[in-house]
């Protein structure tokens, strides 16, 4: 019985200081979440404004690219290439492969944060017929250890983003994104990553960032839409601000990313904080147990002593 209590005692001295480590955990995640969540919020800002200069930048373009096309295929020889000097990541290309960037975190205690991911991740590779037709890039070492282990040969590798992630830390990340498709490693990208919901929930997403489709030219077109001045002209603005649309759509999906990662960590130690605080509970009913059932055989001895005295 002496040895029980000793083990019950040490099984709870050793849950309290689990209780001590999560909780702290579950604190500091809680902290980073709040400040991601409020730079995030801060991004979009500009995140909405580079958007609206590039797609009124691009909504003259657009018709201009459809005239240079119409009159490229009247001209044998002659392609929309030859005619056009718009910056490519506006023109669509015959897809030969596709790029998937998979974000993960660099470290584990995030509930099923990774898991969410590369799963989804995986059945949208088992859709190609031909391992060819993709190119695989991974930010964050628990997805680059995944793919290795399963054979998935990456074109690209990036370990250790910090838990608050600036532009100038990925700027190599989102450059090298933007260069791999110009000098065409894959004709369109997709960022697979968890968007942040709230602090309780994530999304899968899979959002196709090159080439820069998505934009309502249309409605610019047909409204009264503010004139911009260029200097020297729309197609060198263009040429200099598509790659940095480029790299803020990149950019934002990294820190929503890991805004998403927090919020996952911040639940899983709270999960495991409050598991460990019911352990607590349940030892410590055991203890009491254990220590009245030792008593009372004690009692018990002490009484059948005397009996025997008598």
């Amino acid at each position: 019985m002496a040895e029980s209590l000793i083990d019950i005692k040490r099984r709870i001295a050793s849950t309290k200081n689990t209780e001590q480590i999560t909780s702290a955990m579950q604190m500091v995640s809680g902290a980073k979440l709040i400040k991601l969540e409020r730079k995030s919020q801060n991004y979009q800002v500009y995140a909405q404004k580079i958007r609206e200069i590039v797609t009124h930048l691009a909504a003259n373009k657009v018709l201009e690219l459809a005239a240079m096309r119409q009159h490229a295929q009247t001209k044998t020889g002659t392609t929309v290439e030859d005619v056009l000097s718009l910056n490519n990541l506006l023109v669509e290309r015959p897809v030969k492969k596709t790029g998937y960037l998979v974000i993960t975190s660099d470290r584990g205690l995030v509930g099923g944060y990774n898991s969410n991911i590369l799963r989804s991740v995986m059945d949208i590779l088992d859709d190609h017929k031909d391992p060819k037709e993709h190119v695989v890039m991974a930010i964050g070492g628990t997805g680059a250890d995944f793919f290795k282990a399963r054979d998935v040969q990456l074109a690209y590798e990036y370990r250790g983003v910090s838990d608050m992630p600036t532009f100038n830390e990925v700027r190599e990340i989102v450059k090298t994104m933007v260069t791999m498709f110009d000098d065409g490693v894959f004709d369109e990208l997709y960022v697979c990553y968890n968007h942040h919901v709230n602090s309780l929930s994530s999304a899968f997403r899979a959002e196709k960032m090159l080439p820069i489709t998505d934009l309502d030219t249309d409605q610019v077109q047909n409204s009264e839409a503010t004139e911009y001045l260029a200097d020297p002209s729309v197609d060198a603005a263009l040429n200099a601000i598509l790659p940095q649309y480029a790299e803020s759509l990149i950019f934002g999906a990294i820190m929503d990313a890991k805004t998403a990662e927090h919020a996952s960590s911040m639940t899983a130690m709270k999960s495991a904080t409050d598991n460990a605080n019911g352990m607590i509970r349940d030892l410590s009913i055991k203890l009491n147990r254990a220590r009245q059932a030792q008593i009372t055989t004690e009692i018990t001895e002490i009484v059948g002593g005397a009996a025997a005295l008598e």
